[in-house]
């Protein structure tokens, strides 16, 4: 029975110095209900409150902590995972996915107009360039041939050096060819590519494309068929 009092002391004093009971625990292992039952009375001054409240904010934030790791972890696994499913890419499939590509993101002719030339508009670099590339591998065009615009926010107008410099670096033409244009309107606030991350849409324009507009909604068509979707 004595150490039992003891431990029960012990713990009380602790409490009141503003210990946490997990920390409380640590010393004094004993059951949980035990504990609660001994410091069920005992009162604490507000720098003792204060002390556990910031004690369990700071456990809380170590567990976020580990969780989000360990998402960034799981995210990286399953990302480098479906890398490896990816092999090389024939020139065939290549030609499909600009395709796609183009179907989903590029400009289409109009019924009411006629002669109408490509243009491809992302803000994703990475979607420019496979796009180029499928110009150049299965198209045979150049791409210093294209003509290359830029699509800023009004907002934005201070950063168009930036802006073009950084276009200019991903897709590996001079600065002096980018022709921009300013969009009017209001950014919505939730948006997070704003400030120093908002680089505007490119747009890649392929003089004399018309023909191949229209070879296009022919694959296009050829591509929706043979997939059985209509």
């Amino acid at each position: 029975m004595i150490p039992k009092i003891q431990e029960r002391s012990r713990a009380i004093d602790l409490r009141k110095q503003g210990f946490t009971y997990s920390e409380i625990l640590k010393k004094i292992p004993v059951a949980k209900s035990s504990l609660a039952l001994w410091l069920k009375e005992v009162g604490l001054s507000k720098p003792q409150q204060q002390r556990i409240t910031e004690k369990r904010k700071q456990a809380m934030e170590r567990g976020w902590a580990k969780w989000h790791q360990m998402r960034l972890d799981r995210t990286r696994e399953l990302v480098e995972s479906a890398r490896r499913e990816i092999k090389t890419i024939s020139l065939r499939e290549l030609w499909l996915m600009g395709i796609m590509l183009y179907w989903a993101e590029g400009s289409k002719e109009k019924s009411y107009g006629s002669g109408q030339q490509m243009k491809f508009s992302n803000s994703d670099p990475v979607m420019i360039l496979l796009f180029l590339r499928w110009l150049k591998r299965c198209m045979g065009i150049e791409k210093q041939g294209l003509v290359y615009e830029i699509y800023l926010h009004e907002t934005s107008r201070d950063r168009v050096d930036d802006v073009v410099k950084k276009w200019s670096e991903i897709v590996s033409m001079p600065t002096d060819i980018f022709r921009v244009y300013f969009k009017k309107g209001k950014i919505k606030t939730s948006r997070r590519n704003i400030g120093e991350n908002y680089f505007g849409v490119a747009r890649i324009y392929v003089p004399k494309s018309s023909s191949l507009m229209r070879k296009i909604s022919g694959w296009v068509e050829g591509i929706y068929h043979h997939s059985r979707v209509v």
